[in-house]
């Protein structure tokens, strides 16, 4: 399907408001954050809420429905049916946000056909933008703020293709801040017997997928748990910068609206020739 110049105005706009928003708590005194555990133990807070509010007030007039990691229950029997819609993680790194590192962003994708044909991640303390359309090119936009939420072609004029020329030694292998385990050790020591210079970096939350996106990092491997809205966004922004995120077959690429919404252990990284 070709994807509408207003769906990506629409996913950018709701991006750029649930960041400002998120902003704003995180920029407010601790006392004011409340956090609960959801029923798998990650914690959810006001910015959650909130963020996935705003989200979906701008989703709400596409004609696309939405599945949000923070919308409640949608039954495989009735979301099995959806051609097209809206795959949402408001607040995508919620330990980093609670932590006070910064590592956390907004994650908007649209998918169609179990593949993800647009996706947003918005990096609110950086404000920095990432985007892609199926077909049309992954874009970075830096210095994007809320102040731009109606001023949509002036942001795009900003825009920079990607992958940027961003030269660096050897490989650079990004894993996640609260993921770095035995089996991310072991497959950056295969590397480094194959004779590849390896730097290890970790960093929360789909940055990391930008990363990729972008070369400031070249692999992407993740073995442990994650959801489907975790990945859709930055699975389309990858793919249309030449990377793919590959199931550890190594061939078959992650698939979207599945009954079990928990992605299978995968590697990112640039697609070979």
């Amino acid at each position: 399907m070709g994807v509408s110049k207003c769906d990506l105005y629409v996913a950018i706009r709701a991006a750029l408001h649930a960041g400002q928003e998120i902003s704003r708590i995180y920029a407010g005194a601790d006392e004011e954050l409340e956090v609960e555990q959801k029923a798998d133990d990650s914690p959810l807070t006001v910015a959650d809420r909130n963020a996935n509010s705003i989200i979906l007030s701008y989703l709400s007039d596409t004609a696309h429905p939405v599945l949000s990691e923070e919308g409640g229950f949608i039954p495989f029997d009735e979301r099995k049916n959806w051609k097209t819609f809206w795959m949402v993680d408001p607040l995508d790194g919620t330990k980093d946000f609670l932590r006070k590192n910064g590592e956390f962003t907004v994650n908007i994708a649209l998918i169609s056909n179990s593949e993800p044909v647009l996706g947003v991640i918005y990096i609110p303390v950086k404000q920095v933008l990432y985007y892609a359309t199926k077909g049309d090119g992954a874009f970075k936009i830096r210095n994007c703020s809320y102040a731009y939420l109606q001023g949509m072609e002036t942001l795009l004029d900003k825009k920079e293709r990607l992958p940027l020329a961003d030269k660096h030694e050897g490989v650079i292998v990004a894993s996640s801040r609260s993921y770095v385990n035995v089996h991310v050790a072991a497959f950056v020591d295969n590397l480094r017997e194959q004779g590849c210079e390896v730097s290890l970096i970790v960093c929360g939350s789909s940055i990391k997928l930008g990363m990729v996106a972008e070369g400031s990092a070249d692999i992407y491997p993740r073995f442990a748990p994650c959801m489907e809205w975790d990945t859709a966004a930055g699975h389309a922004i990858v793919r249309e910068a030449g990377c793919e995120i590959y199931q550890l077959n190594g061939n078959t690429p992650l698939t979207y609206n599945k009954e079990d919404l928990t992605n299978p252990w995968f590697v990112t990284e640039r697609v070979r020739k």
